[in-house]
């Protein structure tokens, strides 16, 4: 039996400043094919680190993807407490994706 797989886009909240895409990589891959991960750190007026998140995109099947979001949502890890969720869609697909049509 063939698993339908899709794409998809998820926001990965409160990752501690020393997360690398590595570390994020072997944590997802075990739910499923991860094709990209863009860690974002939004720093202060002194330029401080304040809040550093990232999204991930990976290819999952739907239990799979259920099974991610339960096992490590509100889970600590590497300094920080995870918080998953299905991202909104990229802006720059959103722009391609409008210029293509």
């Amino acid at each position: 039996m063939k698993v339908n797989r899709e794409t998809k886009r998820l926001y990965v909240g409160g990752l501690s400043q020393d997360i690398s895409e590595a570390d994020l990589q072997n944590q997802f891959s075990r739910f499923g094919e991860v094709s990209d991960v863009e860690i974002i750190t939004r720093k202060d007026d002194q330029g401080n680190p304040q809040k550093v998140f990232a999204y991930i995109n990976i290819s999952v099947a739907e239990a799979d993807l259920k099974k991610c979001m339960s096992v490590l949502n509100k889970t600590k890890w590497k300094g920080g407490t995870l918080q998953i969720q299905l991202a909104k869609e990229s802006f720059l697909h959103r722009r391609i994706w409008i210029i293509k049509t």
